[in-house]
C-alpha cells in the first residue's frame, strides 16, 4: 500500500488579484519549466503536465511551455533562469531547491511555483509557509528534514552498527540542512555519522571506495536532484561494495537500492501542476500557502537485502508501504 497525502497549512486565498505577468497581451500564457536534471529525469515533466491538465490547462491548447534543463550542472541555473525571465514567461515552475533559488534571484515579479526538498523559509523563497508573500509558492517535501529519521531506520535495521555515513552534494543548498540534521541524529542515536561529499559521478564512486576506511556499517544518501538522477549508479555501487544504503525516495528501491524513506515524487509533481494552474487562473502566490506532505513512504527491496545477506527486522517490514520482491 502506498500512502499519499498533503495538507494546506493555513492562510486564505480571498482577495486575490490576477498575477500572470503579461497575460493580457498574449493569446496564450507561457510557463517556463526549470529543472536541475536532464529531460529524461523520472518523474518527467509529463507528470507535472497531468496536474496542469487537472487544473484546466493543456499544452498547445491554452498554455505553452519553455523548458530549461541544467543536466546536473547547478552553475548553469542562473543563466537558464535569466533566459526565462528575458523570454517574459508568465510563470516559472522550478523543480528542486537549486532551480527555485535561481528563479527567485532572477525575478521578483514573475510568479514562481516550486518543489523543494529543504526549508523554503530558511532558503529565502517565502516569508512563511502559511503566508508566502512575494512571488513564490509551491510544495516543500521535507526531504532534508527526514535525514534523522533515515539514520534512525538504518540503526534499527543494523542495531550493532556504530558508523552510518551521510552523503551530501556540497554544491547544493540541500547540503547544509542535511549536515545539521545528521549531527542531531548522531547525538540522538548514539552513533557516528561522518559526512562524505560528492558532486560528480566519479566522486560518488570515490565515496563508496572510502566507506570501508571509515568502518561504515551503512550509507545514507542525502536528498539532492543530482543524486536522484544517478539511481542505477548508486544501486550498482552499493551492490559492488556490499554497502547497505538508505535513499530518499522509492524510485531508488525500484532501481535496486535497499531501502528508502520519503515523499512520493510523482504525487508532488502532479500537485505542482495544479498549483501552476491556480496561478494561471489569477491567484497570487503570496496568498497561496505552501503545502507539505503529512505521510511518507517506506520502501524496501527484499532481493537486495538477500544479496547483502541482511534479514530485515519485522518492525521495518510491517511498516513498509512498498516491498520490492
Amino acid at each position: 500500500m502506498r500512502r499519499r497525502a498533503f495538507i494546506i497549512l493555513s492562510g486564505s486565498a480571498v482577495g486575490m488579484q490576477p498575477f500572470v505577468a503579461g497575460a493580457q497581451s498574449k493569446a496564450m500564457p507561457v510557463i517556463g519549466y526549470l529543472h536541475s536534471a536532464a529531460p529524461d529525469y523520472a518523474p518527467t515533466a509529463s507528470v507535472f503536465l497531468e496536474g496542469l491538465r487537472d487544473a484546466g490547462f493543456v499544452v498547445g491548447k491554452n498554455v505553452a511551455m519553455e523548458y530549461r534543463f541544467a543536466e546536473g550542472h547547478y552553475d548553469r541555473l542562473p543563466a537558464l533562469a535569466a533566459e526565462l525571465v528575458a523570454r517574459k514567461v508568465d510563470l516559472i515552475v522550478a523543480m528542486a531547491p537549486p532551480p527555485a533559488i535561481a528563479a527567485k534571484k532572477a525575478t521578483s515579479t514573475i510568479p514562481i511555483v516550486f518543489e523543494v526538498g529543504d526549508d523554503p523559509v530558511g532558503n529565502g523563497l517565502v516569508a512563511s509557509l502559511a503566508r508566502p508573500g512575494g512571488n513564490a509558492t509551491g510544495v516543500s517535501i521535507l526531504f532534508t528534514q527526514l535525514t534523522g529519521k533515515r539514520i534512525e531506520l538504518l540503526h534499527e535495521m543494523l542495531p550493532a552498527g556504530k558508523v552510518f555515513a551521510q552523503l551530501v552534494n556540497p554544491r547544493s543548498s540541500t547540503a547544509a540542512p542535511t549536515i545539521h540534521d545528521a549531527a542531531e541524529a548522531e547525538r540522538a542515536q548514539g552513533v557516528q555519522v561522518p559526512i562524505v561529499k560528492a558532486a560528480t559521478e566519479s566522486e560518488i564512486d570515490a565515496v563508496f571506495a572510502s566507506l570501508a576506511g571509515l568502518k561504515a556499517s551503512a550509507l545514507s544518501v542525502g536528498a539532492d536532484p543530482f543524486f536522484d538522477s544517478r539511481r542505477e549508479q548508486f544501486a550498482a555501487l552499493a551492490a559492488r561494495h556490499a554497502m547497505p544504503t538508505m535513499f530518499f525516495e522509492r524510485a531508488f528501491t525500484a532501481a535496486g537500492g535497499l531501502i528508502s524513506y520519503g515523499t512520493n515524487l510523482e504525487a508532488v509533481y502532479r500537485l505542482v501542476g495544479t498549483y501552476a494552474g491556480k496561478v494561471l487562473k489569477g491567484e497570487r502566490p503570496a496568498a497561496i500557502p505552501v503545502q507539505q506532505p503529512t505521510t511518507f513512504e517506506l520502501s524496501v527491496n527484499l532481493k537486495t537485502a538477500r544479496t547483502l545477506g541482511l534479514a530485515l527486522p519485522p518492525t521495518i517490514l510491517a511498516r513498509a508501504d512498498d516491498v520490492v520482491e
